[in-house]
């Protein structure tokens, strides 16, 4: 009897539905900069994570502009990192989503 191999699930931030881990495209806070006292210098900077190896904290999203602009909506990135997100972070965001098509 052959053991199958667990597909890793994860849910998307805009749509709310689990999916496959690969069919998803991670967007990552890196890790905030801080002094030796502890004190953040600068905040982590936000990013589409497409080999999933970026260190720091991830939510997922459907490789889809759809979704995304669900998430952003709906705040659902600012509530996953637990920071408020300029807009020109979700349009770096767009712009990358459709070049990764």
């Amino acid at each position: 009897m052959i053991k199958q191999k667990k597909i890793p699930m994860r849910k998307c931030t805009g749509c709310g539905e689990m999916k496959p881990k690969r069919e998803l495209v991670r967007v990552v806070k890196a890790p905030d900069v801080k002094d030796e006292n502890g004190e953040v210098i600068s905040k982590g900077e936000i990013s589409l994570d497409l080999t999933g190896k970026k260190a720091g904290r991830g939510a997922y999203v459907c490789a889809d502009i759809g979704c995304l602009d669900k998430a952003v909506r709906a705040r659902r990135f600012e509530r996953a990192f637990q920071t408020q997100i300029p807009d020109e972070i979700y349009d770096k965001l767009r712009e990358e989503l459709k070049q990764g098509e």
